[in-house]
């Protein structure tokens, strides 16, 4: 088995001088990371900063300060950006990279071990050090060209944040009747679980999966009595979800994305209360 600290160690050396530009929770957490990792680094450095002594120079900056910082690098240099949602336009005339950690930073030491990085390059080589970094972080890099960024970073979103605001819709609709956030975490990681492990078709249950109209008309009047500003919301998101759920019913048994039978679900082939698990009673 390879020895993937020697091997980080061995892809963060092959970089040369790192420059760090950006003194905020992903700068500082890179110098670390990087540092831990046995790259030559300085930083974090102000975004003014010409990083004349680095060969590579990465731009920790909001996206709408990279041209800015990328004016002021010193040229030939390696200059890159961490955004999701940017071209690598921003960055000429240096030959650019972009590296994209899939990820939400929280902290200044966060750890990039085992994460995915969307990479680009501008050049053989500077992609070439894209996936380099990757690699020195611990990251697995997969290639975005950027006719494909906005659409990538907007699944992106829609995967962290919007997820976020419709887990505060429900905790909301909870607190009305008493019943505390937490009680629902696990049916939300089971659920985040199912989707990574079959796709979003074979990990749908509830009421609308199978076609329980009734107790969705119930569940709307709740809405519409308790959080009447959010009843626009759980339509579009009911109209979504039997969209989703018709696409499901449409697919043959052992397709790709397919329900599971009993004799292929990792899951029980019967809930508690006695249903199939992609029709549980909640």
């Amino acid at each position: 088995m390879p020895d993937l600290d020697s091997a980080h160690a061995r892809a963060a050396a092959a970089l040369g001088a790192i420059a760090i530009v950006g003194d905020g929770r992903m700068g500082r957490s890179l110098v670390a990371a990087l540092r831990g990792a046995g790259a030559d680094v300085r930083g974090p450095l102000g975004r003014g900063a010409t990083a004349h002594d680095a060969d590579l120079v990465l731009l920790a900056v909001p996206d709408a300060e990279i041209a800015a910082a990328a004016h002021h690098i010193a040229a030939g240099r390696l200059v890159g950006h961490l955004s999701g949602a940017t071209t690598l336009e921003p960055l000429a005339p240096h030959e650019a990279l972009g590296i994209h950690p899939l990820m939400a930073v929280a902290s200044d030491d966060a750890s990039f071990a085992g994460v995915p990085a969307a990479v680009a390059g501008s050049s053989p080589r500077a992609l070439e050090a894209a996936e380099a970094l990757a690699q020195a972080l611990g990251m697995t890099p997969f290639q975005i060209d950027d006719v494909d960024r906005a659409a990538y970073h907007a699944a992106a979103s829609i995967a962290s944040n919007f997820l976020v605001t419709l887990e505060g819709f429900a905790d909301g609709l909870a607190a009305t009747a008493g019943v505390p956030r937490t009680a629902f975490a696990p049916l939300v990681r089971a659920t985040v679980e199912n989707w990574q492990a079959q796709g979003a078709a074979s990990a749908l249950t509830g009421p609308i999966a199978r076609g329980d109209d009734a107790t969705v008309a119930r569940q709307r009047a709740a809405v519409a009595e308790r959080m009447p500003e959010r009843l626009a919301l759980f339509d579009a998101l009911a109209a979504a979800t039997r969209d989703l759920a018709a696409t499901r019913a449409s697919r043959p048994t052992g397709a790709p994305g397919a329900p599971a039978t009993a004799a292929t679900a990792s899951t029980p082939a019967t809930a508690a209360d006695g249903s199939a698990p992609e029709e549980a009673s909640w």
